[in-house]
């Protein structure tokens, strides 16, 4: 039978979200239903509120989550009752013509719940990201859970996002090995996430650099050994100085503007790689001379998801967490419960916050 729960919406544009009913179909084929236990407040759902994803109000917001399964449908086998999981957004399908090639990490069919969850009058609802998880129980393709050793929630959730992105940004994109210098430009938790990866990786000589000094305390915390204060001073001066003159061989872009964009080309080393993993708004275009283009070298990356492969990614950095290696409770500013999303917004826009992690059905597990 279905379920109504708890949830939180969007219900247009700009408007504050709400706390509503929410009506939660029984898992069909390869679909699960999921206790959600926590979930991290990103960024991506405020842009699902704002209309800057797409217009198909209303939206069920919440993404970076981990629960318990509760029940799969049909043809489903790995994953059952009781397991604990993270969820993700690339279920990848195995039959696309990335996955086909081999890189899995590039899939282009990746896997959402058929049916849909609901209000109680019938209204459709999108979920965010294929998820919707500021809910007590939600519906996904089964392929969205990954299986994992048993932890805090609140603190491995947020592989489900963020972390992710900004670890894979550095690692799995940038390519940063033993001894490599890296610049990271913009210091919220993705950024922060990429200098933690960094530093796990071996790099020697991790540059952060943003306008905030909040923001570069922490970072120090994740791992940075020098900060730039771009208000001021020159970013792409301080971080060439930094690297002996020459420029970093990775630098990860985690804002998604235009300035920070040309800042993170002209501060790579000549053959270094430039990784964006800031997410710019339609409207944003940067204009860079071809001869530098050419004359530079290197790579200029964009990175989806981090290149995760959530099988292969998500139960590695559980275990690192778990063993201490890889400080996932330390992304989490506060822990809230599901009427508190708007405020956490308020908190994020203000850059009072790495991560606000709500909690559900109990919270944390251990």
């Amino acid at each position: 039978m279905p379920q109504t729960v708890k949830g939180v919406i969007a219900r247009a544009k700009g408007a504050p979200v709400e706390l509503v009913d929410v009506v939660v179909p029984d898992p069909g084929p390869g679909e699960a239903v999921v206790v959600v236990q926590a979930c991290g407040v990103c960024h991506t759902d405020l842009h699902y509120r704002e209309g800057g994803i797409n217009d198909q109000f209303p939206f069920l917001l919440g993404h970076e989550a981990a629960g318990v399964v509760e029940a799969v449908g049909p043809g489903v086998t790995d994953v059952a009752p009781g397991d604990f999981v993270i969820l993700n957004w690339r279920a990848v399908c195995g039959n696309c013509r990335a996955c086909l090639k081999g890189k899995p990490w590039y899939c282009f069919a990746t896997h959402n719940a058929t049916q849909k969850m609901t209000l109680t009058d019938g209204t459709v609802l999108s979920p965010a990201l294929g998820i919707g998880a500021f809910i007590e129980k939600t519906l996904v393709a089964a392929g969205q859970c990954t299986k994992v050793s048993e932890a805090d929630a609140g603190a491995v959730g947020l592989l489900g996002c963020g972390v992710m992105a900004g670890f894979g940004a550095a690692v799995n994109t940038g390519g940063v090995h033993r001894g490599d210098s890296v610049a990271v430009i913009g210091c919220g938790g993705v950024g922060n996430a990429a200098i933690a990866g960094a530093k796990l990786v071996g790099a020697t000589t991790i540059v952060a650099v943003d306008v905030d000094e909040r923001k570069l305390e922490g970072a120090r915390h994740f791992g940075a050994t020098h900060t730039v204060n771009s208000r001021e001073r020159d970013a792409v001066e301080a971080i060439r100085e930094l690297t002996g003159g020459h420029g970093a061989d990775v630098v990860v872009e985690a804002v998604g503007r235009p300035e920070t964009y040309e800042q993170a080309f002209y501060a790579r080393d000549l053959a270094g790689t430039v990784v964006l993993v800031g997410v710019p708004t339609p409207d944003k275009q940067v204009t860079l001379p071809m001869i530098e283009i050419f004359g530079r070298g290197g790579a200029l990356k964009s990175s989806w998801y981090g290149d995760c492969l959530p099988s292969r990614d998500f139960p590695m950095l559980v275990e690192l967490y778990r063993q201490g290696r890889f400080p996932l409770e330390d992304f989490v500013s506060e822990r809230i419960g599901l009427g508190d999303v708007e405020a956490a917004f308020e908190k994020m826009h203000r850059g009072e916050v790495l991560r606000s992690v709500v909690e559900i059905a109990g919270g944390t597990s251990a």
